[in-house]
């Protein structure tokens, strides 16, 4: 498993994520508003998102990057595996 410089960052913003989507669950349980709760989700969703283009941007800059310089892998197997990672962006 490889840990990036960015990985406590992303877990930061996941952590924050889950206790949003906790609170949410709580509101939902406690018949609170559907735009408070819409607004909540909109944060949570937004927080993931940011998580995973961290995520695919670090691995694009450190690992593959890596992999291009120190050939490591071979140039084919490289764009297939940025072409894979970009789908998610």
């Amino acid at each position: 498993m490889t840990t990036h410089t960015s990985h406590p960052d992303i877990i930061k913003r996941l952590k924050r994520a889950e206790g949003h989507l906790k609170s949410i669950i709580v509101m939902l349980e406690e018949g609170r508003g559907c735009l408070d709760i819409a607004q909540q989700l909109q944060a949570v969703e937004s927080a993931v998102s940011n998580a995973k283009k961290a995520l695919v941007h670090d691995h694009i800059d450190h690992c593959l990057e890596h992999a291009v310089r120190e050939g490591t892998q071979g140039a084919d197997e490289t764009i297939r595996e940025f072409k894979a990672i970009t789908k998610y962006l």
